[in-house]
């Protein structure tokens, strides 16, 4: 689909460029005819300028053909500053072409005097090179707005300016016409004014047009864009703060990099789900290319389990059953470490050693902790061959525990129990349903319990896991 568009978007600014083209050829035709039949400067001075459009829309044709080109090994951002490079060309020739008109006009007024020949046809002709201005102003305006292409709307701009331009043209014209015909020879001068007023708004729209240009060259940010992806990026869940947002644009694209700051316990993939929703995020703002980078910070008011918990992801380590106590000015906290099953116990050690050590930092050393080190799993284990599953004594382990609820209010019923020997372990699983509105914490009680019961009745086994389960799921 994305495919499509582009084809779409390059095919129809292609069009528009090479009607740009045509128009500027035929306008080149009827100026230069006129000034041989008038020798007006404000003609002379449209027909340079007509010139000048039709020398940009080459450019921009070109510019257009080649900034739709996609990103390659020597362009990986694409070829987009083609569109801007074009259209700073073009304020350059505009420059020029209006001083020259401004030398020519001071020239007329005050060293010389050439006479005017004014006439219906001259009049005419320029009223069929308005409308062709117009026309295509608005033609190139469109395609330039639809698809934010610089170059097309330095074209448009050319021919919006040549639509007043030509206005001002007529009337110098009419004005010198009505001299003669009135006998105010001090009209004449309208001409050469006419042409000034060209020239001025000739460099008007090449300054307006020149500073877009070279911001987008020197890729400048445009004006608020930054701060409005910050504010809006800041705003989304996940996010502690916006560090900094770069925005550059190359033809009608925009790159973006943003970098945020995110909880130091998220994990790669929370942190890179985020990255994806400030993307698109960012991407219903402005269609960009967007890059984000995740800085992990702790978040402000960080409970201290958390900060120990990143302590612990800081020096790729996992634990689990993380307690903490305080008594009598002191806090004592415990937790289980798991390392790898294949290293020495010296190893494991210094590796606990350096968690200490880290938790002590976050309370300045006043904290004792005791850390259980445990191997983390890694072993897939397979039955006991002509052993496997043990129905008997799962039936009478379920049995057991149903029994149980009589003791327990929380617990409801027991099911799915499957006793297994493993490596000459005997091993148990099962599934206990419990009130859903018990807390967390209640159900791990409970559960504990139930373990320890089961083991306490069937001594030869060596681990029970129960998974609890909400009754009204059931």
């Amino acid at each position: 689909m994305k495919a499509i568009h582009q084809v779409e978007e390059g095919r129809e600014k292609k069009g528009a460029a090479l009607l740009s083209v045509g128009s500027a050829l035929l306008l080149v035709s009827l100026k230069a005819f006129l000034v041989v039949r008038t020798g007006s400067l404000g003609v002379l001075s449209e027909a340079l300028h007509s010139g000048l459009d039709l020398l940009a829309a080459i450019i921009t044709f070109l510019s257009v053909r080649m900034s739709d080109q996609p990103a390659d090994e020597r362009h990986p951002y694409g070829h987009g500053k083609f569109e801007n490079f074009s259209a700073f060309v073009e304020t350059g020739l505009l420059a020029l072409t209006a001083l020259y008109i401004v030398y020519e006009a001071f020239h007329r007024l005050f060293f010389s005097n050439v006479h005017i020949q004014p006439s219906i046809t001259a009049i005419l002709v320029l009223l069929v090179a308005l409308s062709i201005d117009l026309t295509r102003a608005r033609a190139l305006g469109r395609v330039a707005r639809k698809y934010s292409s610089d170059a097309l709307e330095a074209d448009a701009l050319h021919f919006s300016t040549d639509v007043w331009s030509t206005i001002v043209v007529i009337a110098g014209i009419g004005l010198v016409w009505a001299g003669e015909a009135w006998n105010l020879p001090w009209l004449n001068y309208a001409d050469a004014l006419a042409g000034l007023t060209v020239a001025a708004v000739i460099l008007w729209v090449g300054a307006q047009l020149g500073r877009r240009t070279l911001d987008a060259l020197l890729d400048a940010a445009p004006q608020g864009l930054q701060q409005e992806i910050a504010k809006a990026v800041a705003r989304m869940d996940g996010v502690l703060d916006v560090d900094r947002v770069r925005v550059r644009r190359a033809g009608n694209r925009h790159f973006v990099d943003a970098t945020v700051s995110v909880a130091r316990t998220a994990s790669l993939e929370q942190v890179h789900a985020l990255s994806d929703a400030i993307e698109k995020r960012i991407g219903e703002i402005v269609p960009a290319d967007v890059m984000v980078h995740a800085e992990p910070r702790a978040p402000q008011g960080e409970h201290l389990f958390e900060a120990i918990r990143a302590a612990a992801q800081s020096l790729g380590l996992a634990i689990h059953d993380l307690t903490a106590v305080q008594q009598e000015g002191q806090l004592f906290i415990e937790l289980h470490l798991e390392v790898d099953e294949n290293l020495s116990l010296g190893e494991a050690h210094r590796q606990s050693t350096e968690l200490e050590e880290k938790i002590r930092e976050l309370r300045d050393g006043h904290v004792e902790v005791n850390i259980h080190i445990e191997p983390l799993g890694r072993h897939i284990a397979t039955p006991d061959t002509g052993v496997g599953e043990l129905k008997q004594l799962s039936r009478a382990i379920e049995e057991f525990l149903n029994k149980l609820t009589l003791e327990f209010d929380e617990l409801v019923n027991c099911h799915d129990v499957r006793a297994r020997q493993v490596e000459h372990h005997l091993l148990v699983s099962c599934h206990c349903m419990m009130k859903s509105d018990l807390r967390i914490t209640q159900s791990h009680d409970v559960t504990a319990v139930l373990e320890d019961r089961v083991k306490e009745k069937f001594p030869q086994i060596d681990r029970v896991t129960i998974h609890p389960e909400p009754f009204e799921e059931k």
